[in-house]
C-alpha cells in the first residue's frame, strides 16, 4: 500500500499532479487547497498517499499535509461519502473549521460546502463528531472561556492535570474539554464534578 511518495512534480491541473518517482509517473487526486500548497512544475514534491483499491481500479488520493489525510480517511468512512466528495469537502473548507463544524453540529456551516447537504451533514456530524475532537485548534480565547467555566472550583485544572498524567498532551486535553463544552450548556458544564467531566473529556478523546 502506498503510503507517500517523494519525487519531481512533472504536471499539476485542476485535480491532480503526476509525480515522477524514479522515472515511475503516478497519477495522484488532491484537494484545491492541497494543490496550492505545491510548488511548481519539474520541482521535487513530497505527499501524504491514502491508496483507494477496488476491484477495477486503484486511485492514489494525495494530501499536502497530514492533518488533510487524517480528515479525508474519516470522511469517506461516511457513508454516502466517497473519496471525490471527501476530496471536494476539504477543497471547501479546512480540516480545523470542519472539526470544529462537525464537533458543534453546525448545519449551517457545513451545508456551504459544496457538495454538502443537509442530511449530509447530519450523517457528518453524527458519524465523527467524538472522532474529531483531536483536530480542533483552540485559541486564547476558547482556553479563557474553558477555565472561566470551570468556576473557582478548579474542576478544569483537575482534569487537565489528570489527562496530562494519563499521557495526553496539554493541548489535546483542552481541545478536548471545548468539545464538551460544546455539547454541554455551560451551566451544566461548569456544576460537573472532576469525576464526571474527565469522564465525558475521555470520551471525546476516545
Amino acid at each position: 500500500m502506498i503510503a507517500s511518495l517523494k519525487g519531481e512534480l512533472l504536471q499539476k491541473s485542476s485535480d491532480k499532479v503526476i509525480v515522477d518517482v524514479n522515472g515511475v509517473g503516478y497519477e495522484v487526486f488532491l484537494s484545491s487547497a492541497s494543490l496550492q500548497k505545491l510548488p511548481i512544475a519539474g520541482e521535487e514534491v513530497f505527499l501524504h498517499i491514502h491508496t483507494s483499491v477496488r476491484e477495477d481500479s486503484l486511485t492514489l488520493f494525495g494530501f499536502a499535509d497530514m492533518e488533510e489525510k487524517e480528515m479525508f480517511q474519516l470522511l469517506i468512512n461516511v457513508s454516502g461519502v466517497g473519496p471525490k466528495l471527501a476530496l471536494t469537502i476539504l477543497s471547501g473548507i479546512r480540516p480545523d473549521a470542519l472539526s470544529r463544524a462537525i464537533s458543534t453540529r453546525d448545519i449551517g456551516r457545513l451545508t456551504t460546502v459544496s457538495g454538502v447537504g443537509k442530511k449530509t451533514a447530519e450523517r457528518l456530524c453524527l458519524d465523527l463528531q467524538d472522532k474529531v475532537g483531536f483536530m480542533l485548534t483552540l485559541d486564547e480565547h476558547d482556553r479563557d472561556e474553558i477555565i472561566a467555566a470551570a468556576g473557582d472550583h478548579g474542576t478544569t485544572a483537575d482534569v487537565i492535570s489528570a489527562l496530562v498524567n494519563l499521557g495526553y498532551p496539554s493541548i489535546r486535553a483542552h481541545q478536548a474539554l471545548a468539545v464538551v463544552r460544546k455539547r454541554i450548556l455551560p451551566e451544566k458544564f461548569s456544576a460537573l464534578r472532576v469525576e464526571e467531566l474527565l469522564r465525558e473529556t475521555l470520551r471525546s478523546l476516545a
